[in-house]
């Protein structure tokens, strides 16, 4: 049986090799690729054409939901299960009530911040076809890798793409 094809990978020397290839295949209309780099490129992001994360947007909506919350669990408590009035202090003050929905709002933007991180990467993800090859071991330590899905639909021009770029040791992956 023969092996499917994962993508290609080509190997680039330094920063500014992988930062202007990751240019070409951005404009060249790539959407399925990713770069592998031993250390932070700065821009490389920009670079890639990738958009801003919505996982602080998750984070502010569990921020949002553990302090209303909060505040609601010590106004249920203090005025409907349990109304006490105790030295004519109000059944219900929101400095009162700050503490919890404080610790609240901490532990649910913390649950929202890990569950959307997992959720939108696509985690755990217990194998993945680039690790099966050589270069990776290259890519986290001394080079620049570009790697191109073959479910990208421009995937036919991805090798004669990735040559023009000054990629060496373009090889297929397998799935």
């Amino acid at each position: 049986m023969a092996a499917s094809t994962h993508g290609l990978i080509a190997t680039f020397d330094t920063a500014a090799d992988i930062y202007h290839a990751a240019e070409k295949v951005r404009d060249a209309g790539f959407t399925n690729w990713d770069c592998i780099t031993p250390c932070p490129v700065h821009g490389l992001d920009g670079a890639m054409g990738v958009k801003r994360s919505k996982v602080p947007r998750i984070s502010l909506a569990g921020g949002i939901t553990g302090f209303i919350t909060g505040m609601s669990m010590i106004y249920f408590t203090g005025a409907v299960d349990y109304p006490l009035i105790v030295g004519g202090k109000p059944l219900f003050s929101p400095m009162f009530a700050f503490p919890v929905a404080y610790e609240l709002t901490i532990l649910f933007t913390a649950f929202a911040t890990i569950g959307g991180m997992l959720i939108l990467n696509g985690l755990p993800m217990h194998y993945h076809p680039v690790l099966k090859t050589d270069h990776i071991h290259r890519g986290l330590d001394d080079k620049f890798l570009i790697v191109i899905e073959s479910s990208d639909p421009n995937y036919d021009s991805a090798k004669a793409l990735l040559e023009s770029a000054g990629g060496t040791e373009i090889t297929e992956i397998e799935s």
